[in-house]
């Protein structure tokens, strides 16, 4: 069976305090993306993991896609698997690519073995892998809060417009970001600031990271610049990083800074 995980992007994300389980409070609206990986999951004599594509650093165990596997191997008596992952989605760029891959294996080996797991119970399973996997299982726009796995459909109107993405290929690690950002009360709430026409957005709706990383990267502050010169009506950094988004009402002439750039810049109209 074959499934084709999508990345997301953030629309604000409010690091908000540090949590006595040592996880961070968030509020966020994640947005699903159709930038996707490939991933492939058919029965196997022993548990095999394989992949092609970007290079997936770590071993068998550190694997979100076997993680999702074991957790329901724990639960169910199912035979093992064999998952083979095309990686398209760049790693420690802010897309939840890796958290994808393992919520889509939660769905793939459910629908495999006929497990009639309940979407309530696979995003579960899915916080068990990562903060943001949960997100993945319903797939739609949402607002995350707790550690981002607490969810809730959220309606924000981007039908029609044209998003560009654009990484270029600097890695920033969750923790690395973690370490450069104070939590503290926003002063607006996010959700309300996204009942706003988009093109109030700019200066109030914020990602909390960027402060940080941008001291460290300030090339990514540079790319969001060159968004709005280019006509953008709100740009910004999705996740910890590095990708950094804009959102235009018509597929734009980008600045020719932002043409050359190593990594990659994707122009994607939204659905």
């Amino acid at each position: 069976m074959i499934s084709f995980p999508n990345c997301k992007i953030n629309l604000g994300l409010n690091i908000i305090s540090r949590r006595e389980d040592g996880y961070h409070e968030i509020s966020s609206v994640m947005y699903p993306i159709e930038i996707q990986d490939i991933l492939e999951v058919i029965q196997s004599e022993k548990l095999k993991f394989t992949s092609s594509g970007l290079d997936i650093p770590g071993g068998l165990e550190t694997n979100l896609c076997v993680k999702a596997y074991r957790i329901l191997a724990r639960e169910f008596n199912i035979s093992p698997v064999h998952i083979h992952l095309y990686k398209n989605i760049p790693m420690g760029a802010g897309l939840g690519g890796g958290s994808a891959d393992g919520a889509f294996a939660l769905k793939l080996i459910n629908d495999l073995y006929d497990l009639n797991i309940s979407n309530d119970q696979l995003k579960k399973y899915a916080s068990e892998l990562g903060s943001d996997c949960a997100f993945f299982i319903d797939n739609i726009p949402q607002h995350a809060s707790g550690r981002g796995e607490v969810l809730a459909p959220y309606n924000v109107a981007l039908n029609g417009k044209t998003i560009v993405l654009i990484n270029d290929g600097t890695h920033i690690s969750t923790q690395e970001a973690y370490s450069n950002v104070t939590p503290q009360s926003p002063d607006n709430d996010l959700q309300e600031i996204l009942k706003k026409p988009i093109n109030e957005w700019r200066g109030l709706l914020v990602n909390d990271f960027e402060k940080g990383i941008f001291k460290n990267q300030p090339q990514l502050a540079e790319y969001i610049d060159k968004l709005y010169e280019s006509g953008a009506i709100y740009a910004a950094m999705t996740g910890s990083g590095s990708t950094v988004f804009g959102i235009f009402n018509d597929s734009p002439e980008l600045h020719p800074n932002l043409q050359n750039l190593p990594g990659f810049v994707k122009k994607l109209k939204l659905k």
